[in-house]
């Protein structure tokens, strides 16, 4: 994997770059669809090409391992082959888990032993485990095997997490640098720093993750429950600590506003499932605010969803008849404002990308952070 930098925004720490992938190039800043379990929600993929528009999507490695199991994704060539995906797609560790997971684990050095919320079976999951399972599933970008912290934590804790987080990573590297993929195609693994919101701990692992010299890195545990103040000012010190000439990558984030602030602290990717689990309550991100679609003033709204933003579902259909979808609990209105929502994020990292290489995109994004946020 290889990264270009193309553009800076002049006053901000915004960038645009191409990130080259077996799989295609993927254009940053970028969102990530969450496909958990091999697929987003709700969502085709014939939509998420042709409207959506996504360049890169993620699976799960936790839930993957579980269902379908390692048998079925080796048999079927791998998770491109196997949903039918052909562009990039990027795995979590399962790190996140053990972080959500709390009450079915135990985290030891070895690894994490945890019970399936499938059926309740045993398992462990090591850092030489993790790389192997995905090895297997074909992730064009493996993550590092990691413990996301839970917000708030005591220092203590964070700190001793951080150390065993670090560990893992050196085992997670020597693996992946000792096996090969199994499908023909190079994939990648990117660290995660950690450190909760402990500004000396971010530090110390943003410089051990810089030290490893990987192709791209990541920032976990935030957006877990803290202020977005101090999302935004751990993102910024990691970011001017990680290399310039490396991806960088935001796990878990987030809201529209919380993408284009750290856009301008100078992260390159975005994954969450804001956009289809909010869809799936009726909630739609437009291009002008905000809208609970369940509620009664849009009931006589004839106009389309968004006509601004484009592409089949949200021009075609009305605001009226997907209000009347949700009112009778019709399988289509969350498949439509699934598709909707994730137009609406991949249409705005791809205008941010546009007004950074114009130039402009600080007093952009101070506008449509205001605009995007409010509440129709």
């Amino acid at each position: 994997m290889t990264f270009d930098l193309v553009a800076h925004d002049p006053q901000s720490k915004a960038r645009a770059g191409v990130v080259h992938t077996a799989h295609g190039a993927i254009q940053t800043p970028i969102f990530m669809p969450v496909g958990t379990a091999g697929t987003v929600k709700a969502v085709q993929q014939r939509d998420l090409n042709d409207d959506i528009k996504a360049q890169i999507i993620l699976g799960n490695t936790y839930h993957l391992y579980l269902r379908p199991g390692l048998d079925v994704l080796r048999a079927a060539g791998g998770l491109h082959k196997f949903n039918g995906w052909d562009r990039p797609i990027l795995t979590d560790s399962g790190g996140y888990q053990v972080y959500s997971l709390s009450g079915t684990r135990k985290i030891k050095e070895e690894g994490v032993k945890f019970r399936s919320h499938i059926d309740g079976s045993q398992h462990l999951f090591s850092p030489e485990g993790v790389m192997d399972i995905q090895r297997t599933i074909g992730a064009d970008i493996m993550m590092a095997f990691d413990e996301c912290t839970p917000w708030p934590c005591e220092y203590d804790y964070a700190a001793r997490s951080l150390d065993m987080t670090h560990r893992w990573l050196k085992r997670c590297i020597e693996r992946f640098d000792s096996t090969e993929g199994h499908y023909g195609y190079e994939q990648t693994l990117f660290p995660i720093v950690q450190g909760s919101t402990f500004k000396d701990l971010r530090v110390k692992s943003a410089e051990f993750i810089a030290e490893q010299g990987r192709e791209g890195n990541a920032i976990g545990g935030l957006s877990v429950g803290e202020p977005a103040e101090q999302m935004y000012e751990m993102t910024e010190l990691v970011c001017d600590i990680l290399p310039q000439d490396k991806p960088r990558y935001l796990m878990g984030v987030g809201t529209p506003a919380n993408i284009l602030e750290n856009i301008a602290l100078g992260v390159d990717m975005f994954d969450c499932v804001m956009p289809t689990r909010n869809a799936r309550n009726g909630m739609l991100f437009t291009t002008q605010g905000i809208m609970n679609i369940t509620n009664k003033k849009w009931q006589l709204d004839f106009e389309p969803i968004d006509r601004e933003l484009g592409g089949y579902v949200s021009t075609f259909y009305s605001r009226s008849y997907v209000r009347h979808l949700f009112q009778s609990q019709e399988m289509l209105g969350p498949q439509i404002a699934s598709i909707h929502n994730l137009s609406f994020y991949l249409w705005l990292v791809q205008q941010a990308r546009e007004q950074i290489v114009a130039g402009t995109f600080r007093e952009w994004k101070d506008k449509m952070v205001k605009q995007v946020m409010t509440r129709l």
